[in-house]
């Protein structure tokens, strides 16, 4: 095997290796609120989610397009130097991702990919070899005004959906009210995880187009392989059943307490947003759309907000293609002062003892499905009365006896699948 070709597979794994890391990274986007209100068992939520991205993976290649040509000047750099620059790319954003997901903070997976492929670009090209506006397309446009745009849109129209719900429902029975809105979310948090495939996971299969091209695989204009959107499909659905569960709590429990009529307004607005960016090729920030939703749907209904969580996620938010962009500057360096397959290998294992380093440290204060609904701090009794009157889940799927489950045949009435 020569080490042209040695070098590409370590990218194309690196790159599955960071849709993997999208994938748990992002199923809080689909899957948090209707965890949080019962309407699905963690475990349940995942699978459901992991299937929807695959399939929803295949359905577009606008968004790997934008992201295939839209952030580096093809025609400045090629060969080699084009595949060391996106394998730096990819390490930013692996490394961006596993720092915000150990802190639990529901960061823009698209933005460290981009961060990380910006900063390489510019560290081997300078500014110049970044395509920061070229008519209709270009970083400024695809990238940074989608990302401002985002979460205030989610966040108005949810709202509004959210306020609402509330005035025509007012006058009917709670009970009733949430457990129909239970059975709704299953089929809008689906439709925000099928949105979340045609969108997240292309984005990796416009980076792995990209080190093809540098190869010499493909050409810039062929059509993206088969192979490469199943891979890509696979890669992120394993990761979404991985289940993100630090960054789960934080959407669903840490910045608003959500009943079922609130989360069923935030995942169609998310839903409707990401599949209509997905429609017109922007790489949209699904996390930004799906945290906006939610806070719209705090705002919609006049719920208690926690602030102090949303500032920590806009400052991770305003921090993430900076950062990640000096870490891919960083991986390149590196990359670039050892020199071809060499430099490529040591920042590999450099990737693999970071990662590591996160994952141990994580371990510390673990979160999963027994812990998902629990925000630290939070009296038993504190929340809405959907939380109150909501069936704890334990790891094992049975309901627990002792926490205060309603009656058998009151439970089966119930929307939790």
């Amino acid at each position: 095997m020569s080490a042209d070709l040695l070098v590409l597979l370590i990218v194309i794994v690196t790159a599955l290796a960071f849709d993997f890391t999208n994938g748990f990274h992002d199923t809080a986007n689909a899957m948090a609120t209707s965890i949080a209100t019962g309407a699905l068992r963690p475990r349940v939520a995942v699978a459901v989610s992991a299937v929807l991205n695959l399939l929803g993976a295949f359905l577009s290649v606008a968004v790997a397009a934008t992201v295939a040509k839209g952030i580096v000047r093809l025609d400045a750099v090629q060969g080699e130097a084009l595949i060391v620059i996106v394998f730096a790319g990819l390490v930013g954003g692996i490394l961006w991702n596993l720092l915000t997901w150990l802190f639990g903070l529901p960061s823009s997976s698209s933005h460290a990919l981009f961060g990380g492929l910006i900063g390489a670009t510019i560290a081997a090209l300078g500014w110049g070899g970044v395509i920061w506006a070229h008519g209709a397309d270009g970083v400024l446009t695809k990238i940074v005004l989608p990302a401002l745009l985002a979460p205030i849109v989610a966040a108005l129209v949810s709202a509004i959906g959210t306020w609402g719900i509330y005035r025509v429902t007012g006058n009917s029975d709670p009970d009733k009210v949430n457990e129909g809105f239970r059975w709704g979310q299953i089929g809008s948090a689906s439709l925000v995880s099928l949105a979340h495939g045609t969108n997240d996971a292309q984005k990796t299969m416009g980076v792995i187009f990209l080190a093809l091209v540098a190869h010499g695989t493909l050409t810039k204009n062929d059509e993206m392989p088969l192979w490469v959107m199943a891979a890509c499909a696979v890669a992120i659905a394993a990761g979404t059943y991985l289940g993100g569960w630090r960054i789960i709590r934080t959407l669903g429990k840490g910045l608003v307490e959500i009943d079922s009529p609130q989360g069923l307004a935030a995942e169609s607005a998310s839903a409707a947003i990401i599949l209509t960016s997905a429609h017109f090729g922007l790489p949209l920030s699904t996390t930004q759309t799906a945290t906006g939703s939610i806070l719209g749907t705090g705002l919609g209904k006049g719920a208690e907000v926690r602030w102090g969580v949303m500032g920590r996620m806009t400052v991770a938010w305003l921090l993430t293609l900076p950062l990640a962009g000096l870490a891919g500057a960083s991986c390149w360096a590196i990359a670039h002062v050892i020199g071809g397959l060499p430099g490529v290998l040591v920042v590999f294992a450099l990737l693999i003892a970071l990662s590591s380093v996160m994952y141990l440290r994580s371990r510390r204060d673990p979160v999963d499905t027994g812990n998902v609904n629990e925000w630290p701090g939070d009296t038993p009794d504190a929340g809405t009365e959907v939380a109150k009157d909501a069936m704890p889940v334990v790891e094992d799927g049975e309901r627990d006896v002792s926490a205060g489950s309603p009656a058998p045949e009151t439970a089966n009435r119930s929307a939790q699948v």
